[in-house]
């Protein structure tokens, strides 16, 4: 198999000149259950066939990516993202450079969704669909990083490596529009604005960004990761999250004579304290979840105690149900906790900047096929089983609509020294993992066309053939 051109869809038709018929006289049960038999070891040699192949493929698909000519172009692709960074829903210039490459490409795509986002299309426009999703939006960071391709937008910075997942879809469109013609199905390319708490995802969804598709992947680079490995879990990954501010109302006046006002910062001080309760005493011990208030503003004058006082934070769960029960008591320790000191409150969950995000949950019967496109692509003993984690990803509005699978991608090589984690103004991106990211997105997307395909044709497909005898 040559590199240039990597078979991706398998046929299981045979012809049979005749089937004895088993209610025949000349039929013996002896020949029968040889019949039988032989059928069975026939469909199990399709399977290795076709595994075999689907191996081969996914490996090739490595080779390509890392090929002089595609990885610098990821590169040079990423390094234009990464200067000129743009924050949610304002990536107007990101999806126009999107639209320009798909163009060159020969890609089709409809935009706009959500206001920037792009969707293409690859293959034959019929099932089964399957998508792969990109984030684009910066960080409101000014990079202190000192290098040739350093943000040239003040306090604007692409800081979770979101110019790297553009990248590496655009790797991955290059790679299977290269083989367009063996897709025996339709990749969609996902390219959404407005993560980083815009709720972008689900934006797209409402517009209709996953109509007919079966499954979604996504990655995320992660700067603690070896190089050339992954890491996720199957079942819950990432948090469900939302964020609260509350302005508590008081009575201001002189600092020397309390008695003649109403505190605010003396009932917000008792508000910060009650919402830790919310954990330590009302949340099971064996369901994680964490409320944190990290914002708390008053007044400016030493000796003035303030009318009123601001406090936000934001509140994690891995059930959908607990993050709502922590939203109604949040409300209600606020307002309640306010009252006792004679104050007022009012509380906003901010939800049409941003919101509620959900659990991600990668589902379960995704993660062995995960498995195998990693250990294909990257090598036996890449893949790292991860704990969830408290962080949360917009994905996981995709997750909740249809089946969805999202892993991190490693980043993390000797050469380069500690690499410094996502939304600093020191983070930083090592390039050399895009070729992984685009063969991996490739072989997701491909390998669950094939097997859909395979199990149409009535083709074993739940686990390796081997792995059975």
């Amino acid at each position: 198999m040559s590199q240039s051109r990597l078979t991706l869809s398998f046929s299981t038709e045979s012809k049979w000149k005749s089937v004895p018929n088993p209610s025949s006289p000349n039929m013996s049960p002896l020949r029968w259950v040889a019949l039988v038999l032989g059928f069975r070891c026939f469909t199990f040699s399709l399977a290795y066939f076709a595994y075999d192949g689907l191996s081969a493929t996914s490996r090739g698909f490595l080779d390509l990516a890392k090929s002089r000519e595609l990885s610098d172009w990821m590169v040079g692709i990423r390094r234009k993202i990464h200067e000129n960074p743009e924050l949610g829903y304002e990536e107007f210039e990101t999806s126009r450079l999107i639209r320009s490459e798909l163009d060159k490409m020969g890609i089709p795509y409809k935009y706009p969704f959500a206001g920037t986002g792009v969707i293409g299309f690859i293959g034959t426009d019929k099932p089964p669909f399957v998508a792969l999703r990109a984030d684009m939006d910066a960080l409101p960071i000014q990079e202190m990083l000192e290098w040739e391709h350093k943000s040239k937008v003040a306090g604007k910075m692409h800081a979770c490596g979101h110019d790297a997942h553009v990248a590496m879809l655009l790797g991955a469109a290059k790679i299977l529009h290269q083989h367009r013609s063996e897709i025996k199905g339709t990749v969609v390319l996902v390219f959404q604005p407005a993560e980083e708490g815009g709720g972008g995802a689900k934006k797209m969804l409402d517009e209709g960004a996953l109509e007919n598709v079966e499954a979604i992947f996504g990655l995320h680079v992660a700067h603690h990761i070896t190089l050339g490995e992954v890491a996720s879990r199957s079942g819950p990954l990432l948090a469900g999250s939302g964020f609260f501010e509350a302005v508590i109302n008081g009575r201001g006046g002189h600092a020397a004579i309390p008695q003649q006002t109403v505190d605010p910062i003396v009932a917000a001080s008792s508000i910060v304290v009650s919402l830790q309760h919310l954990i330590s005493r009302e949340a099971d011990p064996l369901d994680s979840q964490v409320v944190t208030v990290a914002k708390f503003q008053a007044g400016s004058a030493l000796n003035v105690i303030p009318d009123s006082v601001t406090l936000g934070g934001t509140f994690r769960a891995f059930s959908r149900e607990s993050l709502m029960q922590l939203k109604e008591r949040i409300n209600e320790v606020i307002v309640r906790q306010a009252a006792v000191q004679r104050c007022n409150a009012t509380v906003d969950f901010l939800t049409e900047k941003k919101p509620l995000f959900p659990p991600a949950v990668n589902r379960p019967n995704l993660h062995p096929h995960f498995q195998r496109v990693a250990d294909d692509v990257l090598g036996i003993g890449k893949v790292n089983n991860m704990q969830p984690l408290m962080g949360s990803e917009d994905f996981a509005f995709y997750q909740e609509e249809v089946p969805g699978y999202f892993f991190f991608l490693g980043m993390a090589h000797e050469s380069l020294g500690k690499l410094e984690s996502v939304h600093t103004p020191y983070f930083r991106v090592n390039e050399d993992a895009l070729p992984y990211g685009a063969a991996l997105h490739a072989a997701l997307a491909t390998r669950f066309i094939v097997e859909r395909q395979m199990q149409a044709d009535g083709v074993f497909t739940e686990a390796r053939p081997r792995d059975e005898l």
